[in-house]
């Protein structure tokens, strides 16, 4: 998902991101068109029979559809109250049509999780978005065509062509599209779920193959004939990608099929064609008219649903906010106290605006405050500081690896790092992690290639490090973010405001002297914005 959607509706929300092309969940659209084709033809080619007898296992189904349903809602977790919607889904039609609507309905209904945003796959689409450019980019210099790597940005070293590999060209839309696709395959071709199941796994090793040689093509392309031949390569190896793919796939179907590897067949036929016996409800209800019984209870149990859902999330929504935050407050209560100008007469603190994406892309009550600080007696020196403090809603704040990709830096190292107090001296190392530092946090070496006006390649490091602060913990990743957000919701029902604080510095003295440099910034900073563990925490209005 990119963006905010101010809605409680998880109809209205799942919806919005097939309908936005910036969310990259356009196929979503043909997800849903093929399931509903695919429980259609389910139905058509059953031939199963089937007592007049309501079974329990819907219920249940819908039940425990319901309770995950508000479990994801109250967590903030949109994906895991799809997940709910499903199996109620299974649970209706298999309570309104009975066993055979229920058979039918399994793989339709299960088909429609790669129907769920993109996002969900957020880690994997980002390490699947770095292998393909940087296995791309090895391919290249193999092949002796000579372009420079800045993250995720692709450039010739006299600008003759340049280029930004986003997500939708690094294959993860393609990916889950594929993945639908290959399993569809697999499942109209064999009975064994196994091979069914294998089918679908080889679109991520095929995908792969087919985004390395998409990038690849482009890069060859713009090599020989410019940007705009890179460009129009770009356009038609989208399509490219899903020839080379489903082309493999179809490839080993046949394979399988020839040597007789796997049991081929009509995955919907069943042969089941005797009377089921299921368990009874109401025996003496359920004669000729029990189709009518069957959808009166079916409408009946979805109603009484549908009131208790919408008195749970509207209890939810009262109850859930926390308004304490563990940084302190500008006069507003939205945004994080400014941060002061001078430090000193060491630093001075430059206004760093806020973009405009980031505004669009962001709930508005998320709050902001940031600086660059400059130093006073070596000027080339700089350090970036800045704070985002989510709002209601945990979106105002993610991953920030992903930005910095997107921005042109590459990830060589990954470490945790501690940073002291201003009254604690700084005993912290690069690679250590000592107990007496106060705040934990993940600390990225990252570097940008640049080429110079003689035509040699150099490459400039730095340092960024961030951490996240709740109203009562501080946490050096985002996952043990999340995992606390979730927590706190459904255990006390509470949803603290975050924070997102980042520091970053080029770093071509050396690593120690930069960390050195973001130690000082925080020595004239870090008290002024941020609370210690254990001190009264700041109120939002």
């Amino acid at each position: 998902m990119r963006g905010y959607i101010k809605t409680a509706s998880l109809f209205w929300w799942w919806a919005s991101q097939w309908a936005d092309p910036q969310a990259e969940s356009e196929h979503g659209w043909l997800i849903l068109a093929i399931s509903a084709w695919l429980f259609a033809r389910n139905l058509r080619l059953s031939k199963i029979t089937q007592t007049s007898e309501l079974a329990w296992r819907p219920l249940v189904a819908m039940l425990a559809g319901f309770a995950i349903h508000l479990l994801g809602y109250v967590m903030q977790q949109g994906r895991i109250s799809i997940g709910g919607l499903l199996l109620f889904g299974w649970g209706v039609l298999a309570l309104a049509g009975g066993r055979r609507w229920g058979r039918a309905a399994i793989f339709p209904l299960a088909f429609l999780i790669f129907a769920i945003p993109l996002n969900v796959l957020d880690t994997a689409g980002f390490y699947l978005r770095i292998g393909v450019i940087d296995t791309a980019w090895h391919l290249a210099r193999f092949m002796h065509i000579d372009v420079i790597r800045n993250g995720t940005q692709l450039l010739s070293p006299d600008g003759s062509y340049q280029y930004d590999v986003a997500a939708a060209c690094s294959g993860l839309r393609s990916l889950m599209a594929l993945a639908a696709l290959s399993l569809l395959l697999g499942y109209l071709n064999f009975r064994s779920w196994w091979v069914r199941v294998l089918i679908g796994l080889l679109c991520f090793p095929y995908a792969f193959l087919g985004n390395v040689a998409r990038i690849f093509s482009i890069i060859a392309a713009a090599a020989w004939r410019g940007q705009g031949a890179g460009e129009m390569t770009h356009s038609v190896m989208g399509l490219g990608i899903f020839v080379i793919v489903l082309g493999l796939v179809q490839v080993t179907v046949w394979l399988l099929q020839k040597y007789q590897l796997a049991r081929p067949g009509d995955a919907a036929v069943n042969n089941e064609t005797a009377a089921v016996a299921v368990p009874v409800l109401n025996r003496k209800l359920l004669d000729h008219n029990s189709s009518i019984f069957r959808v009166w209870v079916t409408v009946t149990t979805v109603g009484a649903a549908a009131l208790v859902v919408g008195f749970a999330t509207h209890r939810v929504d009262a109850l859930e906010f926390n308004p304490r935050v563990g940084i302190k407050l500008a006069a507003d209560g939205v945004n994080p106290v400014a941060l002061p100008a001078y430090l000193g007469s060491e630093w001075e603190g430059q206004t760093a605006d806020i973009s405009a994406i980031e505004h669009e892309v962001l709930p508005a009550d998320t709050g902001f405050s940031r600086k660059n600080y400059v130093s006073l007696q070596r000027p080339n020196e700089r350090v970036f500081l800045s704070i985002v403090l989510s709002g209601r809603d945990r979106t105002s704040i993610h991953r920030p690896e992903i930005c910095l990709v997107g921005q042109g830096w590459t990830i060589t190292q990954r470490a945790t790092h501690a940073f002291a107090w201003p009254s604690t001296p700084p005993t912290s190392t690069l690679r250590l992690f000592p107990v007496s530092a106060a705040v934990p946090s993940t600390l990225l070496s990252i570097e940008r290639e640049f080429r110079t006006k003689q035509g040699k390649t150099i490459k400039v490091p730095a340092l960024m490090a961030y951490w996240f602060v709740g109203s009562d913990k501080i946490v050096a990743s985002n996952t043990e973010r999340i995992v606390d957000t979730s927590l706190d919701r459904l255990f006390h029902w509470q949803a603290h405001r975050w924070a997102y604080v980042v520091v970053q510095t080029l770093a071509p003295d050396g690593e120690i002297a930069a960390l050195a440099r973001m130690q000082a910034v925080l020595d004239g900073t870090l008290a002024t914005f941020q609370l210690p563990l254990g001190a009264p925490v700041a109120v939002t209005k």
